[in-house]
């Protein structure tokens, strides 16, 4: 009987001191939580923050005029007080819609290539000299496309289509930037291909769909959510690009009505303002108002893009 009453007492003593364990254990993994929780909320509310500040520097140029007159006028003169942002929306505008028109089609061609069609040896030399195109400088683009893109379309290019242009125009940035934005789509799309499994693919051709076919139907199909996650990120990245832009897009403060037309981008008007001219009342004010536009500009795009991409994946999973 004592034995019993040792053995039992013991077992007690286990299972107290396992109790004791798992309920450290489990403090532990509490507190770890809320404090990935606490930073993962300080590093969301960086985007707030960024939001808050940039309206607050906004507020003396939004106290003399209102929002609807400072995103429809075309009127930039800073010396009367005049602050017209639209030609500068419509600079951003054009110069993002180009780059991505002239980028996806050529984005998805080369990583389809990449994935189903080179072959190891190939692969082996593409990847790295796509991969090197994204760490070359913006400020390396913007060289390139003074002394290349701008002359081609001065005197090749623009010539059938205007009377004259002088290159710098928002064709030459949208070109500019879909080199840019090159290497990060096609190192997206080609992961989300990686992805899709070999047996759907050997199906298709099973049953008698070519190479091409099968790429169209099952591939796209199923890479279609990484796709436009892809696009959307390009386009954010080509939003904020700023000295390759500066360089070649001519920084007119007008609207452009043609791809041969100069604009000025958001992004090129606060980086080649900031810190200059300071002394014209309500001028940095202003220049916040385009960085708190270019904010704005970016975050419901992303905010649309996300309810698109919730939809389409809805829509495969039907």
């Amino acid at each position: 009987m004592t034995i019993t009453k040792i053995k039992l007492y013991n077992y007690c003593n286990a299972y107290n001191h396992y109790n004791q364990i798992m309920s450290f254990r489990l403090l532990k993994d509490k507190a770890y939580s809320k404090l990935m929780l606490v930073f993962t909320s300080l590093s969301v509310s960086i985007v707030l923050f960024i939001g808050i500040g940039l309206y607050c520097k906004s507020l003396p140029v939004l106290h003399k005029s209102s929002w609807g007159s400072l995103l429809t006028s075309s009127e930039w003169k800073p010396l009367k007080g005049l602050f017209g942002f639209f030609p500068f929306i419509m600079g951003t505008l054009w110069v993002t819609a180009i780059s991505i028109l002239i980028a996806l089609p050529l984005c998805l061609l080369t990583s389809f290539y990449i994935t189903e069609y080179a072959p190891n040896r190939i692969r082996k030399i593409l990847v790295p000299f796509v991969n090197l195109l994204s760490g070359i400088p913006p400020v390396i683009f913007g060289v390139w496309g003074v002394l290349f893109i701008i002359p081609l379309i001065q005197d090749h290019i623009a010539p059938h289509f205007v009377e004259f242009s002088t290159g710098y125009s928002v064709l030459a940035g949208g070109i500019v930037l879909a080199v840019m934005i090159f290497p990060l789509i096609v190192s997206i799309v080609c992961e989300v291909l990686n992805t899709i499994p070999g047996e759907l693919k050997d199906a298709s051709l099973a049953l008698g769909a070519t190479k091409w076919e099968t790429i169209r139907k099952v591939s796209v199909r199923k890479a279609t959510p990484g796709i436009v996650a892809a696009v959307v990120l390009a386009i954010s990245r080509a939003f904020g690009e700023t000295i390759a832009v500066l360089m070649v897009c001519g920084n007119n403060p007008v609207v452009p009505h043609s791809i041969f037309d100069p604009g000025y981008p958001l992004p090129a008007l606060i980086a080649n303002n900031y810190g200059e001219m300071m002394s014209i009342p309500l001028y940095d004010s202003a220049l916040m108002f385009a960085a708190l536009l270019l904010f704005i500009i970016i975050l419901l795009f992303n905010i649309i893009s996300r309810l698109i991409l919730a939809r389409v994946e809805r829509k495969l999973a039907v």
